[in-house]
């Protein structure tokens, strides 16, 4: 069956979503561009930007300037720039005679010489970049070589040129593909690579189609030329005095990291807003870090409990950013990392009055044109004679793909941010309650946080095979676009088919849990819905029973990521743990108590931390802390794995000089979502035991996520004053299209990645340490992706956090 398992890597060496990425082609004129595979393995995920696959190539460069512009994510040092020495690649590159030959157009956007520059007029109402095209052909290249390619460019409107020397026929493999940001006053665009293969009749393109309003584009002084020397990438990190740029909770630890060379002990000094010593101490010497490759120290000034904003700490001539001291410093992260799944619901105009004109959009895939909708898709390759309502559900990522075993995470870990408000004393259910968060539910009666799950959980519902067809009961792993779609594509611009993926038992039982938990929730609200969701719960889990190793395909990644999970034990131990919880049946009783997992630590709450391919540690949470029918001394055996798990990982934040509870070999694709789920399990450590110990290993994890960190960045979008705000989404796209917005504030970045899974990243961080393998740029899927199942625990630790800082236990 296509559905069968090919083969997968071993668990500690899978990367987070997929080992391999390769874009949409970049095709010539008249060629509708051609969408490769796309691979994606277990632990976490990406949702990409298909626009032209390059070759891996260990060791190169790829780096672009635009002359007299700002860079944003690091510094590039251009040595004897502008020294290519090489011959001259481009023919009438500054159009000189007054001619356009060689030059190439495709049909709708012809050229000509004015002024001595090359204009076009660009059509509007276009969807890809290659919609409109202008190129040079037969460009000889040499393998090894690096090249330099400089032009002018100036638009009668902002426009986005994605720039490419590539094959001139299938496969288009590029050897340089970027995007340049085109304004109204002439820019000089200057890009350095380094080529893979020979080729003696590659080709230039700017692909610059895509805009809805037509413009006027001239090009200008187009140079391609060999014996360039590659420019060195150095991130800016700013100043090596490193914080929590929100701030610290009063009675919380309050520590940060230093930056140098020394290895004696330094003089820091804290001061306030108005620039007075608050207080001062000594450094501690902490050696070499292995995760940064950076000689470090470390600062307390925990006994600092004075509010204020605005503080700084100061060693030598060296300043950290400014932060807080209070309570009240994390209620308003969690709205925002909730409105996240609000901004990315499928098949719902998104209100500008909940999240402002700038993010307001028309639903999307909702059988408007151009969009194929979801409420009818048919299955891949033909494989079933049903069609699926599936509409609702959130976006994954960047992408417009909606996953099951991506989603069942995600609404799980929302449920549990609300169920922990019922269970927990000292948390808060208020900011999640009715009128409280930015969802269209508002007044009804029911809280905004179940409100917002609804919209998955009838989602996934949605993703099973109906009564009386074969395996009935089964979930579809996942729906999605036939190919990949370009960066930027709004949702209701997307016109690729939408397709049902086989279904796979990982996804039924995502079901089965995600509905269990979701039943016991909506009782009080919605009985029926609740009934639907049960019934749904148990109906699933029997058909994972029965069908108890339909693996989703890993060679399934075209239009979509593949999501293939090899090991079913922990979905199996999470779902029938869910189900024991809310009906207390000794059926899933006897499946948690008799699982290879049950009471191993390290299984249920793997040190790498938990995700979508690892979810035993949502049932085992689920058991430590919902009232359910364990005997004492079966939840003190539950608990007591939580607390070792707990214990773990505080022994592990201790020893990492920025306090992160996570190891050197931890920095895959979505590290920050490892951490965050990391700091799940210690916050609910901290809940059932009062520890103070779990409690700060949260706060320090926090910490790092907010900027004590190796690059010194916050990454979450809108909070602190190095905050990223380039992270890969299809519509979330300022860096390539100026009129769309960057991603709102309280977007998670996926974090430093070291296996360098995409071209952005193996270009520029060849070499780098684990913590410093990240880019700030929407090209790097692989270390700047955002999507549902990473800002879900961001969610959760925000209200934890926000809750101690409101008086919880201490």
């Amino acid at each position: 069956m296509p559905w069968e398992f090919l083969g997968a890597l071993p668990q500690a060496q899978r990367p987070n979503r997929t080992p391999t990425e390769q874009r949409t082609t970049t095709a010539p004129p008249h060629t509708p561009p051609s969408v490769p595979s796309k691979d994606r393995a277990v632990t976490q995920h990406p949702s990409h930007p298909p626009h032209g696959h390059r070759r891996a190539r260990r060791g190169k460069r790829l780096l672009g300037v635009a002359l007299g512009a700002g860079l944003i994510a690091g510094a590039i040092t251009l040595p004897n720039a502008g020294a290519a020495d090489g011959p001259e690649l481009i023919v009438n590159g500054d159009f000189a005679d007054g001619t356009t030959e060689p030059w190439w157009w495709t049909a709708d956007n012809p050229g000509e010489v004015v002024d001595g520059q090359l204009c076009a007029d660009i059509p509007g109402g276009t969807s890809n970049p290659w919609d409109a095209i202008i190129g040079q052909n037969d460009l000889a290249l040499t393998a090894g070589e690096s090249y330099e390619l400089s032009y002018t460019a100036t638009a009668t409107a902002a426009a986005s040129s994605r720039t490419a020397v590539q094959q001139a026929e299938e496969p288009y493999d590029t050897e340089l593909s970027v995007v340049d940001q085109i304004g109204t006053e002439p820019t000089t665009f200057t890009h350095v690579f380094t080529v893979g293969a020979d080729n003696d009749a590659a080709q230039l393109v700017f692909q610059v189609g895509g805009k809805a309003d037509p413009y006027t584009l001239c090009l200008d002084d187009i140079s391609l030329t060999g014996g360039a020397e590659p420019p060195v990438y150095e991130p800016d990190t700013g100043s090596p005095v490193r914080v929590n740029q929100v701030g610290y909770l009063t009675e919380g630890p309050k520590q940060g990291t230093f930056v140098t060379e020394s290895t004696d002990a330094q003089t820091w000094t804290l001061n306030d807003a108005s620039g007075a010593e608050v207080a001062t101490g000594e450094t501690t010497p902490l050696g070499v870090d292995p995760s940064s490759e950076q000689n470090v120290q470390g600062f307390d000034f925990s006994e600092v409990t004075a509010p204020g904003d605005g503080y700084t700490v100061t060693i030598g001539e060296e300043t950290s950013e400014p932060f807080a001291i209070g309570d009240d410093l994390y209620s308003t992260l969690r709205s925002d990392a909730l409105a996240y799944f609000y901004h990315n619901r499928s098949g719902i105009e998104i209100d500008a009055e909940l999240v402002g004109e700038e993010y307001a959009r028309p639903a999307g895939h909702v059988n408007e044109a151009p969009n194929q909708g979801d409420d009818g898709v048919t299955c891949w390759k033909n494989e079933c004679d049903y069609t699926l309502d599936a509409a609702g559900g959130w976006y994954d990522a960047g992408d417009h793909g909606k996953y099951v075993v991506n989603g069942g995470i995600s609404v799980a870990q929302l449920l549990s941010s609300y169920e922990r408000t019922l269970t927990t004393e000292g948390a808060n259910g208020e900011p999640l309650g009715d009128g409280a968060l930015a969802v269209p539910e508002q007044g009804n009666g029911v809280p905004d946080i179940l409100d917002e799950a609804r919209w998955q959980l009838e989602f996934l519902l949605s993703m099973r095979v109906p009564e009386g067809e074969q395996l009935a009961g089964m979930a579809h792993h996942k729906l999605h676009d036939a190919a990949w779609t370009a960066l930027p594509t709004l949702p209701h611009q997307d016109a690729q088919p939408r397709e049902l993926h086989p279904v796979s038992t990982a996804a039924t039982l995502n079901v089965a849990a995600a509905a269990a938990q979701g039943a016991r929730l909506f009782a009080e609200y919605d009985p029926e819905f609740a009934d639907e969701l049960l019934a749904a719960a148990e109906s699933s889990y029997a058909a994972a029973v029965a069908n108890p190793d339909l693996l989703a395909d890993p060679n399934d990644g075209v239009g979509g990521g593949a999501y293939s999970d090899a090991k079913l034990t922990d979905e199996f131990y999470w779902a029938a743990a869910e189900l024991f919880v809310t009906t207390g049946e000794d059926t899933y009783k006897e499946a948690v108590l008799g699982s290879e997992l049950h009471g191993d630590a390290e299984g249920v709450f793997p040190p790498g931390g938990f995700s979508w391919g690892e979810t035993a540690a949502l049932g085992g949470l689920s058991l430590a802390t919902v009232p359910n029918a364990l005997s004492e001394a079966e939840l003190a055996e539950v608990r007591a794995t939580v607390a070792e798990a707990a214990d773990g990982l505080v022994e592990l934040a201790g020893g990492e000089a920025y306090g992160v509870p996570l190891g050197v070999d931890g920095y895959v694709w979505g590290s920050n979502s490892q951490v965050l789920n990391n700091m799940v399990v210690l916050a609910t450590a901290h809940d059932l035991t009062g520890e103070t110990a779990y409690r700060d290993a949260v706060l320090t994890g926090l910490d790092y996520l907010l900027g004590r960190n190796p690059l010194n960045l916050s990454y979450v979008t809108g909070y602190g004053e190095r905050d990223v705000h380039n992270q890969h989404h299809r519509f979330w796209a300022n860096q390539l299209d100026p009129s769309l917005p960057n991603p709102p504030a309280g977007s998670v970045a996926g974090g430093p990645n070291s296996a360098l899974q995409d071209p952005v990243a193996e270009d520029l961080l060849q070499g780098c340490a684990p913590a410093m393998c990240y880019v700030d740029d929407i090209e790097s899927y692989s270390t700047n992706e955002i999507t549902i199942n990473w800002n879900a625990p961001l969610a959760w630790i925000a209200s934890y956090a926000d809750d101690l800082g409101g008086g919880a236990a201490e």
